[in-house]
C-alpha cells in the first residue's frame, strides 16, 4: 500500500490517495494540520497510549478509588470503567475515516451544535490532566498512526486495554492491599524504608509525569501550531521562539494552577466528572449516533441513548460531589499549601 499526498486548491484540504495493487481505492480528505500524520506503526501508538495510562496518576488511585469503594466496589468499578472505556474508544476508532474524511480531531463528528462545547470540554480536560500531572510530579496521538488506520487503531487499543493495564492494576491493587484504609492520595507518601529507595521512586514518577504531560498536551500543541501556521523544521528560529514562548507559557500556567490546588484527590474527581466522563462515555456514543444513525437498528439507537443519559446523570452527580469535597477541604488547606 502506498500513499501520495495531494494538495488541492483549498489549502485546508489535503487528500491522501490510498493505493492497493497499483489501483487507487479512494481519496481520504485530511484536515489541515501543522503536525505529521500517518507515520507511526500501531505498536508505537500502543506503547505511547500505555505510557499515558500508566502515568504518575496511578499512584493516586489506591487512595482515591479503592479506599472509599473497598475491594468489591473498587475492583468491579475499575473493570467496568475499563470495559466501557474500551467500548467507547472502539466506537471513536471506527469513525476515524467516516464519510471520506480522516477525522484527526474527533470533535468534528459531534455536529455543529456540539462542536463548540466539545472543543471547550476537550481542552479543559487536557489542561486539567496536565495540571494533575504537575501536582503529582512536583485525540492528536491517533492521527499519527499508519494506514490502514482503523485496523491499526484497534490493535493499539486492544494492546492498551490488555497488556498495558497490567502494571496499572498491579500498582492500584497492591497499594491498597499493603496500606488498606490508610492509603493516601499519593501512594509514595505511605512508603517507608530507606530514603534513597523512596527518592528513586519519586524521581521515576516525576520523569514519567513529564513524558505523559507532553503526551496529553500534544492536542493543544497541534491546535496552537496549526492556528498560527507553525510548520517546517522545529529548529527554525521562528518555530523555536513560538514553541518556547507559547508552549512554555502553557506549561507554566499549568504549574501555577497546580501549585494553587493542593487537593489532588478532589482535583482528580472534578477532572473526571466535568470532562473525562462526558468526553469518554457520552461524546463517543453521541458521535456514533450522528455518523451511523440511519444505519442503526432501533435497539442499537436505544442502547446508545441509554449510555448518553445514564452517564450524563453520573457526570452531574460526580461534579456535585467533587465540588463539595473541594469546598470542605478548602477550609482545611490554604492556597499554595505544601501537602
Amino acid at each position: 500500500m502506498v500513499e501520495d499526498n495531494n494538495t488541492e486548491n483549498d489549502s485546508t484540504k489535503v487528500y491522501a490517495n490510498k493505493v492497493y495493487a497499483n489501483k487507487v481505492a479512494m481519496d481520504i480528505e485530511v484536515p489541515d494540520t501543522a503536525h505529521q500524520i500517518s507515520s507511526d506503526s500501531w505498536l508505537q501508538v500502543a506503547f505511547v497510549l500505555t505510557t499515558g495510562v500508566n502515568s504518575a496518576y496511578v499512584l493516586g488511585y489506591s487512595g482515591s478509588i479503592m479506599v472509599p469503594l473497598g475491594w468489591v466496589g473498587g475492583v468491579v468499578g475499575l473493570l467496568f470503567a475499563t470495559a466501557v472505556s474500551l467500548y467507547a474508544n472502539s466506537l471513536i476508532a471506527k469513525l476515524h475515516e467516516h464519510g471520506g474524511v480522516r477525522h484527526i480531531r474527533y470533535r468534528d463528528l459531534a455536529g455543529k451544535r456540539a462542536y463548540s462545547l466539545t472543543w471547550a470540554m476537550q481542552y479543559v480536560n487536557l489542561f486539567m490532566i496536565n495540571t494533575g500531572y504537575i501536582i503529582l510530579a512536583g485525540s492528536a496521538l491517533k492521527a499519527t498512526i499508519r494506514q490502514p488506520v482503523v485496523k491499526n487503531m484497534m490493535k493499539a487499543l486492544y494492546f492498551q486495554f490488555s497488556v498495558g493495564l497490567v502494571p496499572f492494576f498491579l500498582v492500584v491493587f497492591t497499594g491498597y492491599w499493603a496500606y488498606g484504609s490508610s492509603t493516601g492520595t499519593y501512594l509514595l507518601n505511605n512508603v517507608t524504608g530507606p530514603v534513597w529507595v523512596k527518592g528513586i521512586a519519586n524521581i521515576a514518577a516525576f520523569l514519567q509525569a513529564v513524558i505523559a504531560l507532553h503526551i496529553f498536551a500534544s492536542p493543544m500543541y497541534e491546535y496552537l501550531d496549526t492556528k498560527f501556521g507553525i510548520k517546517g523544521s522545529s529548529l527554525k528560529i521562528k518555530n523555536l521562539i513560538f514553541r518556547i514562548g507559547v508552549r512554555g507559557g502553557y506549561l507554566a500556567f499549568n504549574t501555577l494552577v497546580a501549585a494553587l490546588l493542593p487537593f489532588l484527590g478532589d482535583f482528580m474527581s472534578l477532572t473526571g466528572a466535568i470532562s473525562t466522563f462526558p468526553l469518554t462515555f457520552i461524546l463517543a456514543n453521541h458521535m456514533y449516533l450522528m455518523a451511523k444513525g440511519d444505519r442503526l437498528a432501533s435497539s442499537q439507537k436505544l442502547s446508545h441513548w441509554f449510555h448518553i443519559v445514564f452517564f450524563s446523570i453520573v457526570s452531574l452527580a460526580a461534579t456535585v460531589a467533587a465540588i463539595r469535597l473541594i469546598v470542605v477541604d478548602s477550609r482545611t488547606y490554604h492556597l499554595f499549601a505544601d501537602v
